[in-house]
């Protein structure tokens, strides 16, 4: 089994503020820092820290040639990203003293993708090997149609969520990763429970996994229930803390651990993340979550 995250990559500008800036107003930042991120860069390298094998499919421009070092310097297979003429997709990041965060997307090199392109990938994968899509990129139905097509297992996680979602055919994903935020956005439905049995409803036979903040996470796949209690620990950034639960989430099932076994490990790898600041470069490795798992 192969997994191919077909994702973004961004440079992210990250600055700290005393508190997220509001309407009309102008405030002065306490400093900038400029990470290696984008939602499908981070997960890449939440997985290969959790022990996964992944390649990694995705564009940027010329100014962003570091970031496939980075990935190749982590472990992360990269000769599925390309390089075009459009400047390398960034994120604008406002994190507050309590380690909240606002973000502002510029999708650049991310939605140059053409169909040409997601085939040439594509026909290197086969029937069980997983398909891991965020809504960062472009042509995001067909990599799900095409996906399925080959009988790859799809897992989703739809942030952000926006029109493009409505035009995917979801029956096809296997895995929804998903926030509250995102939870009721597909749904309606504010609740936890709610929008797990709305999910059961609509995706019979899909796997969803509901990450609630401070509140933990919850599985649910139309049998069952698995609730994960939150990991306490004093948040300064919690701007990668979802990428790195879905890395190390899926890590762990492809091993062959347990649901339960797996949302433990991701919840460990989040509450880790969440004390350092950055994206890719607050992801943890491996050892420092299972130092955490020992502990209890």
């Amino acid at each position: 089994m192969k997994i191919l995250n077909f994702g973004s990559l961004n440079i992210d500008y990250t600055y700290s503020l005393e508190h997220i800036v509001q309407p009309g107003e102008t405030i002065t930042s306490r400093s900038l820092e400029v990470f290696p991120g984008g939602k499908g860069l981070n997960q890449s390298i939440a997985l290969v820290r959790a022990g996964a094998n992944v390649y990694h499919a995705g564009l940027i421009g010329s100014d962003g040639e570091f970031l496939r070092d980075i990935c190749r310097e982590s472990g992360v297979k990269t000769e599925y990203i390309r390089e075009t003429e459009k400047r390398t997709g960034n994120a604008i990041i406002q994190v507050s003293e309590e380690g909240q965060n606002c973000i502002i997307l510029y999708p650049g090199a991310n939605r140059e993708q053409t169909e040409a392109y997601i085939d040439e990938v594509l026909k290197e994968f086969s029937a069980g090997d997983i398909l891991l899509l965020q809504n960062e990129i472009n042509l995001l139905h067909y990599l799900i149609g095409e996906g399925a097509k080959k009988g790859m297992k799809i897992a989703l996680n739809p942030s952000p969520f926006d029109e493009k979602i409505t035009t995917c055919d979801l029956s096809k994903v296997g895995l929804f990763l998903i926030n509250e935020v995102e939870g009721e956005q597909i749904t309606g439905e504010k609740d936890p429970e709610q929008i797990l049995q709305k999910m059961e409803m609509l995706y019979p036979g899909a796997e969803t996994v509901l990450t609630l903040g401070d509140k933990g996470a919850v599985y649910g796949n139309g049998t069952e229930r698995i609730r994960q209690e939150p990991v306490r620990v004093k948040a300064v950034d919690t701007t990668a803390a979802g990428d790195t639960f879905t890395g190390y989430y899926l890590a762990a099932v492809m091993e062959g651990k347990t649901k339960a076994q797996a949302m433990k490990e991701a919840a460990c790898a989040a509450a880790l993340a969440v004390s350092k600041k950055g994206a890719s470069s607050s992801v943890p490795w491996r050892r420092d979550v299972e130092r955490i798992l020992i502990q209890g």
